[in-house]
């Protein structure tokens, strides 16, 4: 904590050279956009090419393939992904240089701490939020800037900064603990489920993480209350629920799926808020969308800007991304991992009314797969 604090103070207001190492994931890609944005001269290597990397060139980006101390050029900050090694030729020269080198984490600790952010945190969904809030308040006029680890349908990445908005937009990465360095003034949990243990090593760790996020929290925090594992969380002062049970502070109702969109209504306080269009199908993306509009709505939004802005949510990209037809064969694209996430895309396929089901899955990570496999191959038989 106290170093996220200590590098929360790195200037980034003045324009200076910023090098990122391993640009090529897409949370780095969005960090090369943000710190673009910002003024900096960004340039970044990665070990091998990615389709990704060509949105940062067309942004003037410098960008190598390949890591070598021929492409460190005394850089202000040298930033570097979590799967780069300290034993990297270019980490190495920053530090033999006396450059800072910031992790991922540290460097959005120093973007985050600069704007009124809400932060997206859980173990599945939070791509998906982060987007659709961010679609929504855009769509809304307050312009907000945002970091996402996903590619925005609407503009090909998933990252702007603007400097005249106060608000922030970031997803919260729960998998290294590095959320825990995050400046949230409002915060979202969307899940807290069993997974990322090679770093927990037991799902207690990951609750208490999961806890200390939320209690550090400034204000409010929004839960999806309908989980068994979210429970834990409830007796805290500054929850606000969303979901289908009754009880929740925003519940959503009236859920109708179609292939490729969904509507529903949003009740808070016993009334009907609203009734929504979502260009996104399956329920798991309307109760994405259902907290959206909570944020939304307590920030003083209208109930009519905020319906323009969630009809104009084009998708996330590889979250039930439509990719094309060949011989009458619909070709779906989705990221889903974890047995809930894949539940939910197969779920959302079937209220698609196509007379077969094929899945394709490919298995992420040896720990989840060990874990769960029982569980997938279950859900993958039901299809057909």
């Amino acid at each position: 904590m106290n170093e996220s604090v200590r590098y929360q103070s790195v200037d980034l207001d003045t324009p200076a050279s910023i090098h990122i190492v391993g640009i090529g994931g897409a949370g780095m890609r969005s960090i090369a956009n943000v710190l673009s944005d910002m003024g900096h001269d960004v340039t970044g290597s990665d070990l091998k090419y990615s389709p990704g990397l060509d949105q940062l060139k067309s942004k003037g980006i410098k960008v190598t393939i390949g890591h070598s101390t021929s492409n460190f050029e005394n850089p202000k900050i040298l930033t570097k992904s979590t799967a780069i090694p300290e034993g990297n030729p270019e980490v190495a020269a920053a530090l033999e240089a006396g450059v800072p080198v910031l992790t991922r984490a540290q460097i959005m600790a120093a973007i985050t701490v600069r704007k009124k952010s809400i932060v997206v945190a859980g173990t599945h969904g939070k791509t998906t939020t982060s987007s659709i809030l961010s679609v929504l308040l855009s769509a809304a006029a307050t312009e907000p800037s945002f970091l996402i680890g996903g590619d925005l349908n609407e503009i090909g990445c998933g990252a702007l900064w603007n400097k005249t908005s106060d608000l922030l937009v970031v997803e919260g990465d729960e998998s290294d603990g590095s959320f825990l360095e995050l400046d949230s003034d409002i915060s979202i949990i969307t899940s807290v489920e069993s997974d990322h243990l090679a770093y927990y090593k037991d799902d207690l760790k990951l609750k208490e993480a999961f806890r200390e996020f939320a209690t550090r929290t400034k204000g409010i925090v929004y839960l999806y209350g309908d989980s068994p594992e979210t429970q834990y969380l409830k007796d805290l002062p500054n929850i606000r629920t969303y979901g289908e049970a009754s009880n929740s502070d925003y519940q959503i109702q009236n859920y109708k799926g179609k292939r490729f969109a969904s509507s529903f209504d949003i009740v808070n306080e016993g009334k009907i808020i609203g009734s929504f269009d979502l260009a996104s199908p399956g329920f798991h993306n309307a109760l994405n969308a259902t907290v959206a509009v909570a944020v939304a709505v307590d920030l003083g939004l209208s109930i009519e800007k905020v319906k323009k802005g969630i009809s104009q949510f084009a998708g996330v990209a590889r979250r039930f991304q439509y990719r094309g037809e060949i011989n009458g064969v619909s070709f779906i694209d989705d990221y889903a991992h974890l047995p809930t996430e894949v539940e939910s895309a197969l779920e959302a396929a079937k209220a698609g009314k196509w007379n077969r089901i094929v899945a394709v899955f490919q298995p992420h990570r040896f720990t989840r797969k060990k874990r769960f496999s029982f569980y997938l191959f279950g859900l993958l038989s039901r299809c057909g």
